[in-house]
């Protein structure tokens, strides 16, 4: 076999006399071999990472516009409203409705079927493209604080204060402190209202919304109160709105 003294990968293997240095070579050892198993790991997810390209979303949106890019327009499912403005989101919030619409945790027949057929890399590129759409240097941002709204609504906001809504979405319900949060300042109300009782709904095939916290929250509600708040959110001044497209006209 001949000696192993010149071929160090032989070396690493071969344990001391005693078994404590040999307990201790093979603890080193495995350790060395974690931290590089660790290292290979965060280099992988590091390039599995997608960042979204918004000129590459702008060649992507032919099948959002027709809803999204005319002012106005109606959806009818699961009722009639006003489909909701996403230029000027969030982009992880537009990923992350999307992949749940594509998931099936949000059920809307129509919106499954265009986000069935995107890709992470395409959602990334529609998200970045309309989380800047709308958006130009110099504009003033929202305040910070929106209007104060009446005693009534306010108590509602505040029913939980562990987990009230401007916790989530922000004093002002356009800056969510995550970005998995949507904005809400100024978005149509009758969405907010039907995206609302939605999170209300379990257990059905055909409609629903299935989301841990907004699903507890929204029970807290009656329909009654859900319009209440939706029409003092859509009030507030905030980023959301609506960009024409050239090819299509507003909505009467």
């Amino acid at each position: 076999m001949g000696s192993q003294k010149g071929d160090p990968y032989n070396q690493t293997l071969i344990c001391p006399k005693t078994p404590r240095d040999c307990a201790r070579k093979m603890k080193k050892l495995l350790t060395t071999m974690f931290a590089f198993t660790v290292a290979c790991v965060t280099v992988s997810a590091q390039a599995q990472k997608i960042t979204g390209n918004a000129e590459a979303g702008a060649k992507k949106v032919a099948m959002c516009m027709g809803c999204h890019g005319i002012i106005g327009y109606q959806a009818s499912f699961p009722e009639i409203h006003k489909v909701p403005m996403i230029a000027g989101q969030s982009a992880s919030y537009i990923i992350s409705a999307l992949t749940q619409y594509k998931g099936g945790e949000r059920k809307h027949p129509t919106m499954h079927a265009i986000a069935d057929t995107l890709s992470e890399q395409d959602m990334a590129d529609l998200a970045a493209y309309y989380s800047q759409l709308g958006l130009k240097e110099g504009d003033a941002p929202p305040p910070a604080t929106a209007a104060a709204p009446s005693p009534r609504v306010a108590d509602l906001i505040a029913r939980d204060k562990d987990n009230s809504c401007t916790k989530c979405h922000g004093a002002n319900f356009n800056t969510p402190n995550d970005g998995s949060v949507p904005k809400l300042a100024g978005q149509h109300a009758d969405y907010l209202y039907v995206a609302l009782k939605s999170y209300k709904v379990q257990n059905q095939t055909q409609i629903g919304r299935a989301h841990p916290v907004m699903g507890s929250q929204a029970k807290k509600f009656t329909n009654a109160e859900i319009k209440e708040l939706t029409s003092y959110i859509s009030a507030l001044p905030g980023d959301l709105k609506t960009v024409p497209e050239s090819r299509f006209h507003e909505s009467k």
